[in-house]
């Protein structure tokens, strides 16, 4: 289970101190998916950034089961068990995917465990096996490559930053299926950011964050209906799958 207690996080801006996370509290439980929902820069994905490791904490607590990992780095924190999405993945100049795909599993894939990864998230296996992770990869490809390596292995916790961003309907329907059966199998907990209605409807709860506060929290039942009827939140919910 993560708990989180009273997390901020600041920057400093041209001398400025400000709050973009503010004294955020919530759990998840094992096996539940939540979805962080909100209008843009609302705190979102600093908040993911924050429980991975990337930003660091102002304050508050970060548990997850029962292990304080407050003062750990991005590493420790993906030693015990957290998997993270970027919403901009990185590219490594030199890499190739069959290698990428076997670091993230913690051992050495065969090609045929790879094209597997690859075709759940809509890459066509043969094509990218071999390719190098740079470049030449369109922002889309380099997305559903990320998600790839998240689902190379099984976490405790696996984060998603707006994974719907930047790819086609198709595989974008082929990620729903994957989210679905990670959640059926309920091996492991997911946070997803998203602003798609389809992947809203999948959560066993919702948050909405606003100005860097958790403005609702509750069961999808209750919650959802409440952002389809609120013309602010609707500026925010996506009902069109709107990916290229």
């Amino acid at each position: 289970m993560l708990d989180v207690k009273n997390l901020t996080f600041k920057v400093n801006e041209n001398g400025i101190e400000r709050s973009i996370v503010k004294n955020i509290s919530f759990q998840v439980d094992d096996g539940e998916m939540l979805v962080i929902t909100g209008p843009n820069g609302g705190g979102k994905s600093s908040l993911a950034k924050v429980l991975m490791g990337i930003e660091e904490a102002d304050s508050g607590q970060i548990i997850l089961d029962g292990e304080d990992i407050t003062s750990y780095d991005i590493n420790h924190r993906a030693n015990a068990g957290i998997g993270f999405a970027f919403q901009q993945p990185p590219r490594f100049k030199g890499m190739t995917v069959i290698r990428l795909l076997s670091l993230a599993a913690g051992k050495e894939l065969s090609k045929p465990e790879c094209c597997r990864m690859l075709s759940a998230v809509g890459l066509c296996a043969n094509e990218y096996i071999t390719r190098e992770v740079d470049a030449t990869l369109s922002g889309g490809e380099m997305k559903r490559l990320e998600i790839a390596t998240v689902l190379a292995k099984t976490h405790k916790l696996c984060i998603f930053d707006e994974p719907e961003a930047g790819i086609d309907l198709w595989s974008f329907s082929m990620l729903v299926q994957q989210f679905e059966e990670i959640h059926e199998k309920k091996e492991q907990s997911l946070i997803l950011i998203s602003h798609q209605e389809r992947i809203i409807k999948m959560a066993d709860r919702i948050m909405v964050i606003e100005n860097g506060r958790i403005h609702l929290l509750g069961d999808t039942k209750e919650i959802l209906p409440q952002l389809m009827n609120t013309a602010d939140s609707l500026a925010c919910l996506k009902r069109n799958t709107s990916v290229e």
